[in-house]
């Protein structure tokens, strides 16, 4: 019972970070429709910039207690970069869906190529962080606290974007885009600057979940490609454009993976591909994704 408990704890605390690069996807896609290989990139950059954050926090000698506000407070300003990205994207805005997805690997490997310019080709870690909040008890189980408070915070994080899409005007108003781009505009709505707020806030989500999970393992230049895959398994598991199937399908991939690892670590990412396989032949447009015509 121990061995379970532990084993979905850390399949939770997988899920956690990877719903929120996943939603960021989600909502990417969802007003502006555009699939964003770049998504990996994000998720990267807010993990060596979270490093560089509280490499500075620990020189001002801040305490450690204050180092998981500062990793979340880096990744949300180190999203801004997707305002001139987003900026890059209005050229390909109404072309087709290929431009859409070169431009976008494009800036996933001239990201890798600055990643490895400023900090430089060797993995990066930061296990000062992880220790610094000690251990909790769960269940019978000893818990790193730093993981209770990333599924936390993850959590938290869900419940501001739903309540901000659901119940804000700026929300209904990024909705109605999504549903109906021209009859936005033909209302007076300033589709451009929905797009350049929607844009930014899917990449500070993925800046914020790689600022998070950095502590608990290392910045890499592979883990941007890595990220990318396990993205669009839970796009595809959960159906393109829904927010429901991003925390569902974050929740059986973080669990699958975690499973595997326990039981037979060379079925870590194949037990997620027959998953994937298993969605995508008895229901091709995910669990709650829309089928289109």
């Amino acid at each position: 019972m121990t061995e379970l408990v532990d084993i979905v704890l850390g399949g939770i605390f997988h899920a956690a970070v990877l719903f929120l690069v996943a939603a960021g996807l989600q909502l990417v896609f969802g007003v502006q429709k555009i699939v964003n290989l770049a998504c990996g990139s994000f998720y990267a950059l807010g993990a060596y910039f979270g490093i560089t954050a509280v490499g500075v926090a620990i020189k001002l000698g801040m305490p450690p207690a204050l180092f998981f506000p500062v990793l979340i407070v880096a990744g949300l300003a180190i999203g801004l970069v997707g305002l001139p990205i987003e900026r890059v994207l209005r050229t390909v805005y109404r072309r087709d869906e290929s431009y859409q997805l070169l431009i976008t690997f494009g800036f996933l490997l001239m990201f890798q190529d600055a990643f490895r310019y400023l900090w430089g080709a060797t993995p990066r870690t930061m296990d000062n962080v992880y220790l610094a909040y000690g251990t909790a008890h769960f269940l019978g189980v000893r818990v790193p606290t730093y993981n209770l408070l990333v599924i936390a915070a993850s959590l938290a994080i869900a419940a501001v974007l739903g309540l901000f899409l659901e119940r804000t005007r700026i929300g209904r108003i990024v909705r109605a885009t999504a549903e109906n781009r021209d009859m936005a505009e033909g209302l007076g709505v300033n589709a451009s600057r929905i797009f350049a707020l929607v844009f930014t806030v899917g990449c500070m989500l993925g800046t914020v979940g790689g600022a998070l999970v950095v502590p608990s393992g290392a910045a890499s230049l592979d883990m941007a490609v890595e990220l990318v895959v396990e993205s669009f398994a839970v796009v595809v598991i959960g159906g393109l454009g829904s927010m429901r199937g991003a925390l569902v399908g974050a929740l059986i991939v973080g669990l699958m993976r975690a499973f595997a690892i326990s039981l037979m670590p060379e079925m870590e990412m194949l037990s997620v591909y027959l998953v994937v396989v298993a969605v995508l032949i008895l229901r091709p447009a995910g669990l709650f994704g829309k089928a289109t015509a």
